[in-house]
C-alpha cells in the first residue's frame, strides 16, 4: 500500500510563496503519474499540476505562471512551488499518485492565504 505524506502548508500573506512536499513510502520511479490537487471550502477538488514518471509536467493554465511541480526521485518526493499566492489559493492541497490501476491520496495540507 503506497502512502503519501504532504507537508509545507501554512499561513502566508498575499503575494507570498510556499513549497509543498509530498513524500511517498515507495520509490516514485515506479509511479506512473503524480499530481497535486486542491479543494477550497465549499468547492470540488481540482487538479493543480501533474508529473509523469518521465518527468513531463502539466499545469492548469490558470496557475501555470505561479505554480511549478517537480520531483526528486532520490528522495521519493514531489514538490509544488507556489508563488504570488492569492486569497483564492486558500485550500487543502492533496498529493495524488496513480500506479498501475490504483489511485492513492495523501491526507492533505492546509494552505491559508490571508492578510
Amino acid at each position: 500500500q503506497l502512502q503519501l505524506v504532504e507537508s509545507g502548508g501554512g499561513f502566508v500573506q498575499p503575494g507570498g510563496s510556499l513549497r509543498l512536499s509530498c513524500k511517498a513510502s515507495d520509490t516514485i520511479a515506479s509511479i506512473d503519474y503524480m499530481a497535486w490537487y486542491r479543494q477550497a471550502p465549499g468547492k470540488e477538488r481540482e487538479l493543480v499540476a501533474g508529473i509523469d514518471s518521465g518527468g513531463t509536467t502539466s499545469h492548469v493554465v490558470s496557475m501555470k505562471d505561479r505554480f511549478t511541480i517537480s520531483r526528486d526521485n532520490a528522495k521519493n518526493t514531489i514538490y509544488l512551488q507556489m508563488t504570488a499566492l492569492k486569497l483564492e489559493d486558500t485550500a487543502v492541497y492533496y498529493c495524488n499518485a496513480r500506479r498501475h490501476l490504483n489511485i492513492y491520496w495523501g491526507q492533505g495540507t492546509q494552505v491559508t492565504v490571508s492578510s
